[in-house]
């Protein structure tokens, strides 16, 4: 039996420096990769006045169409204005596909070329599988770092990003990421594959959406100002949490859950690896996120302690559901303790 063809399907917007590296680690894969560029109106901040990016991604998806694509892969989707919204965008790379399987990728995202080959194999050996959920590994503030909490641990780190495809097949919403079949079925409700059947494999989305400031800063302003968004302060995240760590228990842009930083200690995929590589030597100039404050951060027994608080809150938390909300705040529970030290000491 052969092997099911995979649409990769992107959309992206300002999105360097991983572009190349991005298309050079889906390739092999491919069946077809369809890439939108350009801003949706929430976007138009970020973006140049005719819809596109204000850095040179679509000058470098045109190069490596013209150098990098000898089997004619590569599909590049633009309009001169904006996309009403991230679902017009979607749905765009979605008419054009004509594989078995749609798998969303955003520009940041990154997986390792054994486990793709491990979803794809699996995926061969039943054909009746719907799609998947992959669980992220969030990167923040550099290579050597990752962002944790509540709101991640409560479900949100957990992408809809495979899909089963074929005639009648639509693409309904961009959020959540949502995939009907020819008989209006969502196929998450059909034979899905949920992430914690891939995570039990140590399969995951390396996710790269902190690591530059420049990316940060761009999110921030369109976060800021989405109709959707639940974040209408994430400018002010950005300053006082990513660039100077006033708030060591706020990491995540989801700043009304408690988030913190755990160090990574796995290997990147290989182009992540290439990136990193070509930015020592100076191939790629992007500015870094300086990590002295990071380190000493990590290092703080105090921090150490604060984590380790709140990783047990949270387990409380998912195990009491409603007995936690009722109890939180009196005194006699256990996890107040820890939550009033983190507050006083951190200001959280």
């Amino acid at each position: 039996m052969s092997l099911p063809r995979i649409s990769f399907g992107i959309i992206v917007l300002n999105g360097e420096p991983f572009v190349r590296y991005n298309l050079r680690a889906l390739y092999p894969f491919a069946h077809e990769i369809l890439v939108v560029e350009g801003a949706c109106v929430a976007a138009k901040n970020i973006a140049t006045a005719d819809g596109h990016s204000t850095d040179n991604t679509l000058e470098v998806l045109r190069q490596f169409k013209r150098d990098e694509d000898p089997e004619n892969k590569i599909h590049i989707i633009i309009r001169d204005g904006f996309w009403n919204e991230k679902d017009e965008q979607s749905q765009a790379y979605a008419e054009k596909a004509t594989g078995d399987f749609l798998w969303q990728v955003d520009i940041d995202e990154f997986y390792k070329p054994e486990d793709m080959t491990s979803i794809i194999n699996m995926l061969q050996e039943d054909p009746f599988l719907s799609g998947a959920s992959i669980k992220q590994l969030a990167f923040w503030g550099g290579f050597n770092y990752l962002t944790d909490g509540f709101y991640l641990r409560g479900g949100a780190s957990l992408f809809r990003r495979l899909f089963q495809w074929g005639p009648g097949f639509t693409y309904a919403t961009h959020r959540p990421p949502t995939v009907l079949d020819a008989s209006g079925r969502d196929l998450c409700k059909l034979n899905w594959i949920e992430a914690e059947k891939l995570t039990a494999k140590g399969i995951f989305i390396y996710h790269y959406a902190f690591v530059f400031p420049k990316q940060v800063l761009e999110k921030s302003e369109y976060y800021g100002k989405a109709d959707w968004s639940t974040q209408p302060l994430a400018k002010q995240w950005a300053q006082d949490s990513y660039l100077n760590l006033r708030k060591p228990y706020r990491i995540h842009n989801e700043y009304n859950s408690l988030s913190w930083l755990e160090r990574f200690r796995g290997e990147h995929p290989p182009q992540i690896q290439a990136l990193i590589a070509d930015i020592q030597n100076g191939t790629i100039k992007v500015d870094l996120r300086q990590t002295s404050d990071i380190e000493k951060l990590m290092r703080s027994p105090s921090y150490k302690i604060g984590r380790s608080a709140l990783i047990i809150a949270e387990i409380f938390h998912r195990k009491y559901h409603s007995a936690w909300n009722r109890q939180l705040y009196r005194a006699k529970h256990p996890v107040t303790s820890f939550k009033n030290l983190i507050r006083k000491s951190y200001k959280v």
